[in-house]
């Protein structure tokens, strides 16, 4: 939703974040680009901005750190990363623990912890189904491990409950406490009722409604606390040693690690013919849930793939592994919110770059494709982490033109909003390729709309338009623009459309991989190709900010009434950052004053100019 209402409150952590200057970097033949920052800095700009009260906390938990930009690090469509494992490991990347769990570097340690798991008192052994449909499609065959099937429709109760099921009886006895906003947290509420002890949740105050009432529902007690992930962990870990609390780390803690390695033990068992089994793709946030399969599976049979999956919006795990050593994020993409981390767990690291062959970064629409592959095989809709898995399945396998190969996907979880399932479903048909979003000009006379329709759908009638938007526009001289989609059967009948289209003098672009155009710009068309579509001095920008209280009123307060906003669109995509389409006029003179308060804005706010993108949508490029 749009929140209005004022909050004062603010992220000490993203505050400090905006004062660090990048000053090295470092880069990697096959598009890899890392910008590093100085920890002094970083340190300074902490001391600056930090309340006294986060400050240890903060500086506990990213000392050290790389701070990279998502971005920096792009891989083709399936290409697998790069996996650095000379370089010598950083104190900072070492897990810090008591002898008790030296059993994690025996080469059969894992396994024999995984073995040992109770996991089974709230888990079932979930089934691993065949997905014939895509497999058919695909030429390969792709299993589905569902772990949507369980009680809370996530594997992430394995490893909390695991962990719980170790703790001594006063611990149990003095309560636990996380921070999770949305299935750890359900999987440490429904553990603790299990074993009857208290658990508190916290949870950032932007949690949806749902997902609190789910956690409360099992027995959680919750308190909302901070806007960012970050402070409600900083909040939950003091809280932790001030109450004397056991804290369940989401991933970074081996005996979490140990229980989601048990999904490991039922793949090896489950699949017809191990010895045909080309690779395990497997959904990465923290890395609880790769590091336990890996330590599993490669342990019994290292020649089996295993094959992390990570939005390009949130690559923590496949930057970490290309450098050598963890990696922050300065800003995640919380489209697949269930692994939409910052940055990776010391063990999982650890794990990860001795075991994991490499990781495959999938985008948005790949993601949404994905799920409704899984709806036409099981009905079952999973959220976007849930499919990642099955998206980097298929880029894998198509990327390096496998076919006969046999794989599994997890299917990791389906607590997905109802909100976000028309998003979802518009970016299925782009992710998909079977919709092509398109914008032609045509001339401005009688006829012309006609003209457009014949030659579009062609002699054969083959053409089933999705979409259409046009507008008639005054100044008949600049043509009208029309903004359409339509199921397309691969992409050579795309490059037909485009072909008559353009040889019949109505030039046409392809806006089918902007994903700005379908979250925006087609809910905005209408004015037409000519150029009074643009205002003077105007400058188009698409606005991320986090849904939290107080933000949009933040942003307006800077940039209303001293610069004229010509256009704003917002829409709820059920993320916890959203994106506002922003025009605003300009003028020369005060080009600089709004350049310093966009930088004042950061890094809450990210103004990305989509002057060439809105340019082409309209045609006035042409």
């Amino acid at each position: 939703m749009l929140f209005l209402n004022q909050n004062q409150s603010s992220c000490a952590f993203k505050s400090a974040q905006k004062n660090v200057g990048a000053v090295a970097s470092f880069k990697r033949t096959s598009s890899i680009s890392l910008r590093k920052y100085s920890r002094r800095t970083f340190h300074q700009a902490i001391a600056q901005t930090a309340t006294p009260e986060a400050k240890t906390s903060i500086i506990d938990s990213i000392d050290d750190t790389l701070i990279v930009e998502p971005e920096d690090f792009t891989l083709m469509p399936g290409e697998l990363s790069y996996v650095n494992r000379k370089k010598p490991t950083t104190s900072e990347d070492v897990y810090q623990t008591s002898k008790d769990f030296d059993w994690r570097f025996s080469s059969e340690g894992y396994l024999r912890e995984i073995l040992a798991t109770r996991v089974y008192d709230v888990a079932i052994q979930t089934p691993m189904e065949e997905a014939k449909k895509l497999s058919q499609a695909i030429e390969n065959t792709i299993y589905l491990k569902r772990e949507d099937l369980q009680s809370v429709y996530s594997f992430k109760l394995r490893g909390a409950y695991n962990k719980m099921a170790k703790l001594s009886k006063e611990a149990l006895a003095r309560g636990v406490i996380t921070s999770s906003a949305g299935n750890h947290a359900q999987g440490v509420a429904l553990s603790a009722a299990r074993l009857k002890c208290k658990a508190i949740i916290c949870m950032p105050v932007s949690t949806p409604d749902v997902k609190v009432a789910n956690v409360r529902k099992l027995g959680g007690i919750v308190e909302l606390v901070g806007e960012s992930y970050q402070e409600t962990q900083s909040y939950a870990v003091q809280r932790a040693a001030k109450d004397g609390l056991t804290f369940v780390a989401p991933y970074d803690d081996p005996h979490t690690i140990a229980g989601q390695g048990t999904i490991g033990t039922e793949i090896y068992y489950q699949v017809p013919n191990l010895e045909d089994l080309e690779a395990i793709f497997v959904p990465v946030g923290g890395g609880g849930l790769i590091a336990g399969i890996a330590a599993y599976i490669k342990t019994l049979d290292p020649k089996i793939k295993i094959i992390g999956v990570e939005p390009t919006g949130a690559n923590a795990m496949a930057q970490s592994l290309a450098r050598g050593e963890r990696v922050t994020l300065s800003k995640v993409d919380s489209f697949a919110d269930g692994v939409a981390v910052k940055k990776v767990g010391q063990e999982t690291f650890r794990l990860c770059r001795d075991l994991v062959d490499g990781v495959v970064l999938v985008d948005n629409s790949s993601i949404a494709a994905a799920i409704k592959d899984v709806f036409n095989e099981t009905r079952a809709v999973l959220e976007p982490s849930g499919a990642l898995s099955v998206a980097g399945a298929k880029a894998y396998l198509k990327h390096h033109k496998l076919k006969g190969k046999t794989v599994v996907a997890i299917t990791s979880g389906a607590n997905i909003n109802f909100s976000r399932l028309a998003l979802v479903a518009e970016m299925a048909e782009i992710g998909s390729k079977s919709e092509a979003t398109l914008a032609t000009t045509i001339p401005e006379q009688p006829g012309a709309f006609r003209k457009f329709l014949d030659t579009a759908i062609g002699a054969a009638g083959e053409l089933n338009l999705t979409e259409f938007k046009y507008r008639c526009v005054p100044n008949k001289d600049e043509g009208a623009r029309i903004f359409w989609s339509a199921t397309i059967r691969s992409p050579e009948h795309l490059a037909e459309i485009l072909k008559r289209l353009n040889e019949a003098d109505m030039p046409t672009d392809d806006l089918s991989e902007l994903e700005v155009a379908q979250l925006h710009l087609r809910h905005m068309f209408g004015t037409g190709g000519s150029k009074a579509a643009r205002m003077q001095d105007e400058k188009i920008f698409q606005v991320i900010f986090p849904e939290v209280p107080g933000a949009l009123k933040r942003f307006l307060s800077q940039v209303s009434p001293r610069w004229n906003i010509t256009m704003f669109h917002y829409r709820d995509t059920g993320n916890r950052e959203s994106s506002v389409l922003l025009g605003v006029q300009i003028p020369k003179e005060t080009a600089s004053d709004f350049k310093i308060v966009t930088t004042q804005l950061r890094p809450d706010f990210e103004f990305k100019s989509l002057d060439d993108v809105f340019n082409k949508v309209l045609g006035l490029n042409k």
